[in-house]
């Protein structure tokens, strides 16, 4: 599907500490089972761009404008300046590593406190739930994630086990909030943009009355 026909542009992000997958997550999600095999990619500097086209259930098409931010704090300067256009966000720890899911309220905390005009979608993202050496329960995480008022999902980007449903989720939950009124096109928010209104579908065309029935 090309960008060209969305109807919408989305602005997601992922946060978390470095080196819990955040870069190796999206480049399975764009590129799938290939960026999956791609190796251990090098930790981000800043914040880099991916991008990828989406038809929802719905079938409103929309165009995913994915952030990659550093988790190192020497770049948390940089990173907090996009805070406030983000509609949606992916909070990453690795469930092998304990301080990683520790951080994760602060992290949330960060985004609630940038001023955003709009509504923000999270979900808590357990990534690298294919190791075995995992410090993290799922039911642990599922409790925080309640207790922040957000869902949870485990992913693996090495075994391609639920990324696209993480991204599918937010992405669904971004245009129902979108329906509804929750989230409102700001004019000075960049989180969602409208980029094509969507055709009205065409009424039924109306039967000419043939008149009594003659049976």
């Amino acid at each position: 599907m090309e960008a060209s026909d969305c109807s919408y542009q989305f602005r997601i992000a992922l946060l978390g500490d470095a080196a819990v997958g955040k870069t190796s997550l999206l480049r399975c999600y764009v590129a799938g089972a290939r960026g999956a095999a791609e190796p251990e990619p090098e930790p981000t500097v800043g914040v880099e761009f991916y991008s990828r086209a989406l038809q929802l259930p719905a079938g409103l098409r929309v165009k995913l404008q994915l952030w990659d931010t550093a988790g190192h704090e020497r770049f948390r300067c940089i990173t907090r300046s996009f805070y406030r256009n983000m509609v949606g966000v992916l909070l990453v720890f690795d469930v092998t590593n304990r301080e990683s899911f520790e951080h994760i309220q602060a992290w949330h905390q960060e985004v609630l406190s940038s001023q955003s005009p709009g509504k923000v979608i999270f979900l808590l993202i357990g990534h690298k739930c294919d190791l075995s050496t995992r410090c993290v329960s799922t039911r642990e995480a599922e409790e925080l994630a309640a207790s922040m008022g957000m869902a949870f999902m485990e992913t693996s980007a090495q075994s391609n086990c639920n990324v696209d449903l993480a991204f599918d989720t937010v992405t669904t939950a971004i245009e129902q909030a979108l329906r509804q009124g929750d989230i409102k096109l700001e004019e000075d928010w960049t989180g969602v943009r409208l980029l094509h209104r969507a055709p009205n579908p065409r009424p039924p065309s109306r039967k000419q009355d043939s008149g009594p029935c003659q049976c």
